[in-house]
């Protein structure tokens, strides 16, 4: 851990606060006609989730924290948890679903990903930005109506149902965005 100024946490800064781990959400450097300028912070707890605003002088001296990122593999799932293998030493570690969220469901065995972890216990987890997954159902075009670009409803692979351009068929591989679940591209 390092010492840094309270005015220089910016969004995405990790520091320990209070005896937690604490990501900087969004930050605004206030400067009052009276008094000292500081920095308004707005804080999440890493572990709990929950939400704190805090004020940080540029005199005050606060803990960064920095995360150990390693490469993991995704093997497999059963039932709640979820397995993962470090590539490096083979180790395997079993997080729970809910740990993943609804990036889950773009897990793919083999898949690379990516861990965050402070002091051994991981804290994040990075998925690829995109993943390629099979159309299992797409429903009929519609014909004429309109000259905007109109998108139909199809089923993938993983159970997921998007919407997609009206040319992609049953059975079309495409590239699919793992932060909100929406159709990029045909796959080549």
């Amino acid at each position: 851990m390092s010492k840094i100024a309270g005015n220089e946490i910016r969004p995405g800064t990790l520091i320990e606060h209070n005896g937690g781990l604490w990501l900087a959400v969004k930050t605004q450097a206030v400067k009052p006609g009276k008094g000292g300028a500081y920095n308004q912070v707005e804080l999440k707890n890493v572990i709990t989730g929950t939400k704190l605003n805090e004020r940080f002088r540029s005199d005050e001296a606060v803990d960064e924290v920095y995360l150990e990122k390693k490469d993991y593999q995704f093997l497999f799932a059963t039932g709640n948890m979820l397995t993962f293998m470090d590539i490096e030493n083979y180790e395997q570690i079993e997080l729970q679903r809910e740990f993943v969220g609804e990036r889950a469901q773009f897990l793919q065995d083999g898949m690379k990903v990516l861990v965050q972890t402070y002091e051994g216990k991981p804290i994040g987890i990075q998925l690829p930005v995109q993943v390629t997954l099979t159309v299992t159902e797409a429903d009929p075009v519609l014909r004429g109506g309109t000259a905007a670009p109109s998108y139909k409803s199809a089923m993938l692979e993983n159970g997921l149902k998007i919407q997609v351009p009206p040319f992609i068929e049953a059975g079309t591989r495409i590239v699919v965005s793992t932060e909100d679940g929406s159709y990029v591209r045909r796959a080549e």
